[in-house]
């Protein structure tokens, strides 16, 4: 053996024990087990994975009042509920085929009013949290086809009336 291959297994010897004093382990860490899992435990509590695992813990020890009490758009429920409740009391002569309180959505099927003699159905949509016009849209038809703007507005105009007269009596209490 010459004395440069000598000194390059030599260097190579020397360069491998300081490395591994370094080290410690594998990828860096500890080569104690625990401190290794615990080091493991903390990059993880980083990731997308475990901040879905804690909304489903967090969902998982939610209760229907939740809804009521939370402040997530994406969980409470955003409509006013003097139009709400206003639209229920002024169409209460259409049968209710759906209502959504999550979407603001009132679907009926058709019914005729008190003393009218055409038959109508109504799709009303509470979208906004406000008690405001621009927060009730309200849609008519009728069996024979589409309904005045006049009718509409006149619905639209009983119950917004009715939601403030609603809110002015909860105010008095």
């Amino acid at each position: 053996m010459t004395v440069s291959s000598f000194s390059r297994v030599a260097l190579i010897a020397v360069a491998t024990a300081g490395l591994s004093g370094c080290g410690g382990g594998w990828f860096g860490g500890s080569s104690d087990p625990e401190a290794r899992q615990a080091n493991l435990d903390a990059q993880y509590q980083n990731t997308p994975m475990a901040e879905v695992e804690r909304e489903r813990e967090r969902q998982s020890k939610s209760t229907v009042w939740d809804l009521f009490n939370s402040d997530d758009p994406n969980v409470t429920v955003e409509v006013n509920k003097y139009l709400w409740q206003a639209s229920l009391e002024v169409l209460n002569f259409l049968p209710i085929r759906s209502v959504d309180p999550f979407t603001g959505v009132i679907a009926t099927d058709y019914g005729t009013p008190p003393g009218g003699g055409r038959a109508y159905r109504a799709t009303v949509y509470v979208q906004d949290p406000a008690l405001d016009a621009r927060s009730l849209k309200v849609s008519l038809q009728s069996k024979g086809g589409a309904v005045s703007q006049e009718t509409v507005r006149a619905v639209e105009d009983a119950i917004l009336t009715r939601a403030r007269q609603l809110r002015v009596r909860d105010s008095r209490l």
